[in-house]
């Protein structure tokens, strides 16, 4: 196996995508707290980046660890089961980022430091034990998906706003609709092993209902900052409606069909729609 290879297998288990979608909801939470971007801080802006990034890659190359047995049925094509990382260098590429992670937060302060930690407890947590809970896994890793949002508050204000932590809710409920979407997709591996997902324990079209659910509470919470005041409505209300009618369609979609080819589109698509709800965060919060 090569360099090339391997250095290409390393960037798969991390994910950089999701990482960076990751690092970039903290320069969102900073943004949405402090009402503008905070340029005075960006040493801190650079050391919550990295944290929210390298801790994510953490996680990913963690999970695929663990996870090599069920991805061998699920998704053999992935680094480990095609033999393109092998086992311990994942676990040990896991190590690093974790301690990557972990000094750039104590770099941020004490405050941050505690909230990096616990997010990257949750996480690990959700990795080698959480995920076979089913539904409370899906809380877990929808916990650490609406952390950068808090964290990033945490970074440019010394406090969660009301505004970033109504952001974090919202980015909360949408990711919960995911991994639950997640779970149709992977029902076979995950059936396999005992993991209890709401697609394994009560089927594609009970999950795709609570998936749905989870998105609509998503689009209804979007409105709350304009209803309040909180956000400019000509930058924030025409990405929201955007992202809004993308989650509807991920709706629809998956409740008229809830096959695992189409439920695999729709939770790649969902990506797409968060990261335009995260422009209208941040657009409408300083603009």
């Amino acid at each position: 196996m090569g360099f090339r290879s391997k250095l290409v297998g390393f960037l798969r288990l991390m994910r950089p995508p999701n990482c960076l979608m990751m690092g970039f909801a903290v320069l969102v939470g900073a943004s949405v707290a402090s009402g503008y971007f905070p340029y005075e801080k960006a040493l801190l802006l650079a050391y919550g980046f990295t944290t929210a990034f390298t801790l994510l890659a953490a996680a990913n190359a963690l999970n695929d660890y663990c996870d090599r047995e069920i991805d061998a049925i699920n998704e053999p094509g992935r680094p480990i089961p095609s033999g393109q990382v092998r086992p311990g260098e994942a676990l040990a590429l896991s190590v690093l980022l974790t301690a990557v992670g972990l000094i750039s937060a104590y770099l941020s302060g004490l405050p941050c430091l505690l909230m990096a930690i616990l997010a990257a407890a949750v996480a690990d947590s959700y990795v080698v034990f959480g995920k076979r809970t089913g539904f409370p896994g899906n809380l877990m890793v929808s916990f650490c998906v609406a952390v950068p949002f808090l964290y990033g508050s945490l970074l440019a204000e010394g406090e969660m706003t009301d505004l970033a932590s109504v952001f974090a809710l919202i980015a909360f409920l949408a990711n919960v609709g995911r991994e639950v979407n997640k779970g149709i997709v992977d029902v076979v591996g995950d059936a396999s092993k005992g993991i209890k997902t709401v697609a394994v324990s009560h089927g594609p079209r009970a999950a795709a209902l609570v998936s749905s659910a989870f998105y609509l509470g998503a689009v209804v919470l979007s409105w709350l900052p304009p209803l309040m005041g909180w956000v400019s409505l000509a930058y924030y209300v025409p990405l929201i409606v955007i992202t809004d009618l993308g989650f509807l369609w991920a709706s629809s979609s998956l409740l008229r069909n809830t096959s695992r080819e189409n439920a695999r589109k729709v939770k790649n698509t969902v990506l797409l729609w968060m990261t335009t709800g995260m422009l209208g965060f941040i657009l409408g919060s300083i603009l």
